[in-house]
């Protein structure tokens, strides 16, 4: 069994290094950059709107939907807001050295027009369910939006989709953070992988049969609350090597475009290895482009759909251009990335350094331990959501519950795999939904583009 799966694993590793990454690295950034000038940056110029709406200042009662742009937000961020934050930025930092950092901020700022216009176009295409529930996402977009356009292939096209989406649930959403929890919890506290795996998959069973309103309940108070928590360690650490500041931000805009030399554990990485690893690792932590978080913006209360899109630009900032940058000022101020230790050892380490500075570095564990599993924790009840509507699309109602029984038994299974296989295996998945999305959504950029000129003069009155 272990030689099948090192056979597995080298061909998805090589599927990564020498197809997928350029794949993605292609498609990306032009199509970011593309929408931002089209849409002349709305992820600046609109912001302040975003922060309104989701504060509910437009929200009416007549307003169809689920749930609220606060509980949308939430959920989809509870998608985003995961190992990717504490060991994916960890793990570009270790392979593609502190200039991964930058592609993880352009990865991010380019990420918020592409959240916009995603989820902009799930709300002009959702399905509004027998039962008065929303179904959404990039393959009701694909088979509606590209109907006259590519004919039958639109289906196909939206096929495709869906079943990666399926399958990437399986990985993205919940072996990776399932084997983070294992991880983190067996090397603080040394519980076996085991009983981490049947405890928190019975939990997210239980969480997940009640459907979208009892996961936007759930993350609507998780996500603020460890948001928080981590924020506020992290700041401290920050600030206890405030003088180191300066020279790690230039150590990151250097290295971005130089490669980074080996030094100490770190073996070193030339500018294409940093491009991709901060690209790679930004797209797991933000999703933008990959379409997951449309599902859930699809089913925001709105009669705009280019409102929602402003909600949805919030996460990649919140995601990627906040709490992302917080984990890699703590590794790298620390000097952490250059120690060698993979994964979420570098950013323990670098907690413990850092805590240690004012005399609490014995909480450092806990800290990253509670953060990772409330981080993980609410990216897999997320994902599972986006895994339901891809198989209604597929196959419809009834097979929404032996999926989420498959769902479950995956989480125990992340909780005992391999760290190196159930990463590569995430980043091979998150290429097929990636891919058939961009695409789409270039070709449905006039369609976005007749939404903001219309919503920008019947809504906001501006000319």
């Amino acid at each position: 069994m272990q030689v099948f799966l090192d056979y597995l694993n080298t061909l998805i590793k090589a599927y990564n290094d020498y197809v997928g990454g350029y794949l993605i690295l292609a498609l990306l950034l032009p199509t970011g950059i593309y929408f931002s000038i089209k849409l002349r940056f709305l992820q600046i110029t609109g912001f302040k709107h975003a922060i309104d709406l989701v504060r509910g200042k437009y929200t009416k009662k007549e307003d169809t939907g689920d749930v609220s742009h606060f509980k949308a937000l939430t959920t989809a961020l509870s998608g985003t807001v995961g190992t990717g934050n504490i060991v994916g930025v960890a793990l570009a930092i270790y392979y593609g050295g502190p200039g991964a950092v930058f592609w993880l901020w352009v990865t991010g700022f380019l990420g918020m027009m592409l959240k916009m216009v995603e989820c902009t176009l799930a709300q002009k295409y959702r399905k509004i369910n027998a039962d008065g529930t929303v179904s959404g996402g990039p393959m009701y977009y694909i088979e509606n939006g590209l109907k006259e356009k590519l004919g039958k292939y639109a289906h196909y096209l939206a096929l495709i989709f869906a079943g990666a989406t399926a399958l990437c649930t399986l990985g993205t959403g919940n072996m990776a953070q399932a084997n983070s929890i294992s991880d983190v919890l067996s090397t603080s506290y040394s519980v076996p992988v085991w009983l981490t795996g049947a405890i928190v998959a019975s939990l997210v069973f239980i969480i997940i049969v009640g459907g979208l309103r009892r996961i936007a309940n759930v993350t609507s108070r998780l996500v603020p609350f460890m948001a928080v928590v981590y924020f506020l360690a992290a700041i401290i650490v920050i600030l206890a090597h405030w003088k180191d500041i300066p020279a790690t931000f230039a150590l990151i805009f250097k290295s971005a475009f130089t490669g980074a030399a080996a030094t100490g554990g770190f073996v070193g990485s030339t500018i294409m290895m940093t491009m991709i690893w901060g690209i790679r690792r930004g797209l797991f932590s933000n999703e933008a482009g990959q379409g997951s978080a449309p599902m859930a913006h699809a089913a925001a209360k709105t009669q705009h759909p280019m409102r929602e899109g402003y909600v949805a630009s919030l996460e990649p900032f919140i995601d990627t251009i906040v709490i992302c940058s917080l984990t890699a000022l703590v590794v790298l101020v620390t000097g952490a990335w250059t120690t060698g230790i993979p994964g979420v050892g570098m950013t323990v380490y670098a907690f413990e350094e850092g805590l240690g500075k004012i005399g609490i570095g014995f909480v450092a564990r806990h800290v990253v331990a509670l953060g990772l599993f409330l981080f993980a924790f609410s990216t897999i009840i997320g994902w599972s959501y986006y895994g339901s509507r891809a198989v209604q699309f597929l196959w419809g109602d009834r097979w929404i519950k032996p999926y989420y029984a498959l769902f479950t038994i995956f989480t125990f299974l992340g909780s005992i795999w391999g760290l190196e296989l159930v990463w590569n295996f995430v980043d091979m998945v998150i290429t097929f939904m990636t891919i058939p999305n961009l695409i789409s959504l270039i070709l449905l950029a006039p369609v976005v583009i007749e939404e903001y000129r219309r919503y920008k003069t019947n809504v906001l009155g501006m000319p």
